[in-house]
């Protein structure tokens, strides 16, 4: 009997490439499997001559795109001298971006469009811009797979048509609801990820109004279910953590007390022996400014593992 043939490498287009810091940022869009509609990604590849580039993602934040963190962050220039390659994926399924010009002297302007599915941009903190890296079980928000896009997809696309990255040599941080996504992400794959940091987290969303709106609609009301995706619950669950978990939090950050609460996973990491580094930073809010001033030390933190791996 033959072999089953391997499943066809899927395509990726290129939408565009600049120099920076002797590397390149890149961003792509391919047709994605697990979500059902296009996707778009960016990548840093620093200028290593090394044909095993390890890979450091990042998860952005709500109403975020894959291009936030790549303009404004600043991180080439950490990537670049440490040789790590930066991955930023969307935040959501978004099927298309549409222009629209109002005038014929006007500049287009440029809207997200969805799935076409009601109430997926009626808001900020749901739908379009908003997908929580989880997968929603609500078969209204089925395309809402982000949890299975970034661990499974993503990966493999990138291993398909990048020969110089070494996936399994991996690390993930993010910001705000990337935050908590990247660790979860890597709180649930230890054995996938090297390392994980975040800036100011979302570190116990089924106690915050972000995360009880997104997890009702995506996962339904048995709230047992919310507690696979929330750190704070995870890691009461996870011995395996033997990296520091670093995290950076602005003090005038006016989404700490009520949507972050970074309190409930210094006690939880604190109760089982997880090794936590929470640095609480006076006078910086919520913004890519903060996350400009410490993301050097966060490419570090990532490096040290990377590359000892």
């Amino acid at each position: 009997m033959a072999a089953t043939p391997p499943p066809p490498v899927a395509a990726l287009e290129q939408l565009s490439s600049s120099k920076m810091f002797g590397g390149h940022n890149l961003r792509f869009r391919h047709q994605s499997a697990t979500l059902g509609c296009p996707m778009t990604f960016s990548v840093y590849l620093p200028p290593s001559p090394a044909s095993s580039i390890p890979v450091l993602y990042w998860l952005s934040g709500l109403t975020c795109t894959d291009e936030n963190f790549i303009i404004k962050s600043g991180a080439q220039r950490a990537a670049a001298a440490h040789g790590i390659a930066l991955v930023a994926p969307d935040t959501s399924p978004r099927m298309s971006m549409l222009k629209l010009l109002l005038s014929p002297r006007s500049v287009p302007r440029v809207y997200a469009c969805g799935l076409n599915i009601e109430g997926e941009s009626d808001s900020y903190d749901f739908g379009v811009g908003a997908g929580f890296y989880l997968n929603a079980t609500n078969e209204k928000w089925k395309n809402w797979r982000m949890y299975d896009y970034v661990v499974k997809e993503l990966p493999k696309v990138l291993s398909d048509h990048f020969e110089q990255l070494n996936t399994a040599h991996a690390s993930i941080f993010g910001h705000s609801m990337g935050g908590h996504g990247a660790l979860t992400v890597y709180l649930k794959n230890t054995d996938k990820y090297k390392s994980v940091s975040a800036f100011a987290p979302i570190t116990n969303p089924i106690n915050c109004p972000w995360g009880q709106k997104a997890f009702s609609n995506y996962l339904g009301s048995t709230k047992s279910d919310w507690e696979d995706y929330d750190a704070t619950c995870l890691i009461k669950k996870n011995n395996n953590v033997s990296n520091p978990i670093l995290i950076d939090q602005g003090e005038d950050d006016k989404f700490l007390a009520e949507q972050l609460i970074p309190c409930n996973f210094e006690e939880a990491c604190k109760a089982v022996g997880v090794p936590l580094i929470l640095r609480m930073q006076p006078g910086y809010d919520h913004s890519y400014f903060f996350i400009a001033t410490f993301i050097d030390d966060h490419i570090a933190h990532h490096a040290q593992f990377l590359k000892s791996a």
